[in-house]
């Protein structure tokens, strides 16, 4: 299905690998540590992996999902993977970083469209990034992992933040990193933009049925634009 723009009404943004970059340092360290092992990891400098391993300490519930769905093991064990994730403690950074673009795009955005966030961080953290970077202003809607009974990719999530809009679903356009995301937003009956700039793959994000692929989040307005 292609992306239409002209049916966009509001725009919905998870957050890790989307609008929060990873955390470089921690990263390297992580592929430091798996150099011994790095010709049998994917992509063969271990860097994808160790990206990965930071996504699983900031939201291990959503790595998780995304891990079981690459390995076509999701279904009944998602269910209880969502209640780990309401209910484990996070792991907050002290300092987040931002996807390069990002927060110059948002307050033009939200002068065109009703933001919301839908994550499966948890609300602290959530709320943490988005006031670092004052952007908790742009956003309507802040939906976390404790907001609905079922996280991403259960479509609840997506459903909530478009009925706060007071947005017709079909009019909403989910955007994301992982499958996670887009699983979420396609159940729902949202348009999906996935990205690449975060955790997921193309290959992944095609099978996934995103309706668009960018390069990364700061592409969003160009397309809105054109």
């Amino acid at each position: 299905m292609a992306f239409d723009a002209s049916r966009v009404q509001a725009l919905l943004f998870d957050i890790d690998g989307t609008l929060s970059d990873s955390d470089d340092q921690w990263t390297a360290r992580f592929q430091r540590l798996l150099k011994p092992i790095k010709r049998w990891l994917p992509g063969g400098d271990g860097l994808s992996t160790a990206r990965w391993l930071v996504m699983s300490l900031e939201t291990p519930g959503n790595f998780s999902l995304m891990l079981l769905d690459r390995l076509g093991l999701d279904g009944p064990v998602s269910r209880l993977l969502n209640r780990m994730a309401r209910r484990s403690g996070e792991w907050k950074p002290k300092h987040f970083l931002a996807i390069p673009g990002v927060v110059e795009m948002l307050p033009r955005l939200a002068e065109r469209y009703p933001l919301g966030v839908v994550s499966a961080r948890g609300e602290k953290s959530s709320l943490a990034f988005l006031e670092q970077f004052n952007l908790r202003q742009y956003f309507q809607v802040v939906v976390t992992a404790q907001t609905c009974r079922y996280t991403k990719p259960f479509p609840d999530p997506v459903r909530h933040a478009a009925q706060a809009l007071g947005v017709g679903v079909e009019n909403c356009v989910m955007i994301g990193d992982t499958t996670v995301d887009l699983h979420a937003g396609r159940s729902a009956g949202a348009q999906t933009i996935g990205v690449l700039c975060g955790f997921g793959r193309r290959g992944e994000l095609e099978r996934a049925g995103a309706d668009l692929i960018l390069e990364t989040t700061a592409g969003v307005e160009v397309v809105l634009a054109g």
